[in-house]
């Protein structure tokens, strides 16, 4: 019965994501219908259709989606590797982290690698941090939450200290890192994040046991033949490598690593391991925020990571103050 709902599920959560995939790559200065805009992706419309659709909207939504469906799943893994729902690469300092040395490829400090590993490193190291500085509670509990809220405040001050010292030209260029854009992405970065997240997202599916497993009881998970520090490991380093290449691609995007799995939660009426489902509630977020960034205020165009969290803020609130529960 589960199953079946949770098919029925991410059934119309892709069919939504298709339609709405279409509502934006059809929004902008030149209006077009869905009908058009398909055309245009097949061949089929005009020279001016296809040059709207094919070379400056489509690589733009195709950000979004991947974006936001690395994010939701990379804050799945972490919420139940962590037994911990705030447990989010964007609350532990991971998003913070990542941004900071992409900015610091950005702005050329003392390195030339390329933002998407430069992120990479950011995210691994302030894992690790959190990680060391949680002792031996791992990533159970408060401290390991705590200790990365530490970690990210630090990313972020050493953010804003490298665009006080360089020249406003290299700050601007730098600063759509620091609020979460979709605007202008990199063919390279979000075609690199389109090779990891397809097989990411193949080996998370075939973790679901364990991290079932590990949500009831470790003691449950070991006995039932169950490695638990590869389980860990593996699931961290999933965690970690799509925070990474999300935030190369479009900065530090808040509020979707904790809403998308939340969603898929809610629609699935269960508090299992919904990662294809959080997958796609991400991406479907993430599609609408871009898309109502670029409505709201229009010709002003509000940058991505500021919908999400006005947003999302509310719920995190609410989800502080609420009574306390258990796990994800």
């Amino acid at each position: 019965m589960i199953f079946k709902r949770s098919l029925w599920v991410n059934v119309a959560l892709t069919l939504g994501l298709l339609v709405l995939s279409t509502l934006a790559l059809g929004a902008g200065q030149v209006k077009l219908t869905p009908l058009e805009v398909w055309q245009a992706l097949w061949g089929m419309g005009t020279p001016v259709q296809e040059l709207v659709v094919r070379e400056l909207r489509l690589q733009r939504v195709l950000a979004g989606i991947l974006t936001g469906a690395a994010f939701a799943l990379s804050g799945c893994l972490m919420q139940t590797l962590a037994n911990n729902r705030l447990a989010t690469p964007g609350i532990i300092g991971i998003d913070n982290a990542a941004t900071a040395f992409a900015v610091a490829s950005v702005v050329g400090l003392t390195t030339s690698i390329a933002p998407p590993g430069m992120a990479l490193v950011g995210a691994a190291l302030a894992t690790f941090l959190a990680f060391l500085l949680a002792g031996q509670t791992g990533t159970q509990g408060y401290r390991f939450i705590v200790a990365g809220i530490g970690i990210g405040a630090i990313a972020g001050a050493l953010t804003q200290l490298l665009l006080s010292q360089v020249e406003i030209d290299t700050a601007n260029a730098a600063f759509p890192w620091t609020v979460g854009s979709l605007n202008a992405r990199s063919p390279g970065a979000v075609w690199g994040l389109g090779l990891v997240i397809v097989p990411s997202l193949i080996v998370a599916l075939g973790l679901v046991r364990g991290l079932q497993l590990l949500r009831i009881s470790t003691t449950i998970t070991v006995s039932l033949g169950i490695a638990l520090k590869r389980l860990r490991l593996v699931t961290l380093a999933l965690s970690v490598m799509l925070t990474g290449f999300a935030v190369a691609v479009a900065g530090p995007v808040g509020m979707v690593a904790l809403l998308g799995p939340e969603l898929a939660r809610l629609l699935n009426r269960h508090h299992g391991v919904p990662l294809f489902g959080a997958a796609l509630s991400g991406a479907l977020m993430m599609v609408a925020a871009d898309w109502v960034g670029r409505w709201m205020l229009a010709p002003i165009e509000v940058p991505v990571g500021i919908i999400t969290a006005v947003v999302g803020s509310p719920y995190l609130l609410w989800l502080l103050l609420r009574p306390a529960t258990s796990g994800p």
